[in-house]
């Protein structure tokens, strides 16, 4: 049976490490009665997904992202799928016709610059949101400091729109998800009883030419990586549980300890990741990302404990805040 899945291409998705997020958890979630789940920085819904349909025990689903078009999307997925659907099938068949790369160009540019006119319905900007997402380079989401979608043409001969069965399902899921177009700081308000949060905010660049945070026409710089780390305290401080995604700076620069330091009272673990966006092939490759959370025990370290056979992972006391 098809599952529920992203329906967009997002840079930084968690698809390829839902397995090592799942084992860092909390050990007892499965236990956990009337779950809210909470998800201030959504992005392509990977872990979304794949908690909504792994752990029946989330009773409540609250997701945020800043990007208005990227929510839209969301809204538009959940509450309008069939005629999202003619309309995606439309613009692909349409696209299909054209015989030509150049052809194919000039049709992205001109759906392109009317995406960027800003003057389009819900259902329309949908539409053109994952025919740029399926047709740029790179599946890449990015605009300029005006906010205007600039990512060049993929050059990709026949792609693939969209999944109509996907949509459909992820629209049944997405039934039960309060939708938000806000700051993060905004979410903590949807907090009760049993929350786990999942922060997986635009990545600390590893280097000056490496950033893909440009999501918005604002920037998530350290000083918005400190506000972040300061709102997990207050999170931390309510009762609630939280885990966090961001780049591993020690693994570009061993000398770079802003997240070790910033995290330092919380637990922080390193998983492996691919990365696959990189003009330079040789650039691409693994490496390892930081995972933060505020708990001590997690499924990993549990089953580990109860399995001899096995090291005994110990994770790091945390701070009372």
């Amino acid at each position: 049976m098809r599952k529920a899945k992203p329906f967009i291409k997002w840079v930084g998705g968690k698809t390829q490490l839902i397995s090592q997020l799942d084992g860092l958890l909390p050990y007892d979630f499965e236990q956990w009665d009337n779950v809210t789940y909470i998800e201030p920085f959504v992005g392509g819904g990977a872990m979304l997904f794949y908690m909504l349909q792994r752990y029946p025990n989330i009773r409540q689903a609250v997701i945020n992202d800043i990007n208005t078009d990227l929510i839209t999307c969301y809204i538009t997925v959940r509450d309008h799928p069939e005629e999202l659907i003619l309309y995606l099938r439309d613009i692909q068949d349409t696209y299909y016709t054209l015989q030509t790369e150049e052809g194919k160009k000039n049709f992205f540019l001109a759906v392109r610059s009317k995406y960027n006119e800003k003057k389009l319905d819900p259902i329309e900007n949908t539409t053109m949101f994952f025919f740029l997402n399926r047709t740029c380079f790179n599946g890449l989401y990015r605009v300029n400091k005006k906010g205007l979608f600039n990512v060049p043409f993929g050059k990709y001969v026949n792609p693939q729109i969209f999944d109509e069965e996907t949509i459909r399902k992820d629209s049944q899921l997405l039934q039960r998800v309060e939708i938000l177009n806000s700051d993060f700081e905004q979410t903590l308000d949807y907090a009760h009883g049993n929350t786990l949060f999942y922060f997986d905010p635009p990545y600390r660049p590893l280097s000056d030419t490496s950033s893909f945070n440009d999501y918005t026409k604002e920037d998530f710089n350290d000083d918005a990586q400190i506000r972040l780390k300061e709102y997990c305290d207050k999170v931390h401080r309510a009762g609630h549980k939280f885990m966090l995604s961001n780049s591993d700076c020690k693994g570009k620069n061993e000398k770079d300890n802003f997240f070790d330091d910033l995290y330092a009272g919380y637990c922080i673990e390193r998983v492996w990741a691919a990365r696959y966006i990189n003009s330079n092939p040789a650039k691409r490759g693994k490496l390892t990302e930081i995972l933060v959370h505020n708990y001590k025990e997690t499924k990993k370290n549990f089953s580990y404990e109860n399995d001899m056979s096995n090291p005994q992972f110990v994770a790091e006391d945390i701070t009372e805040k």
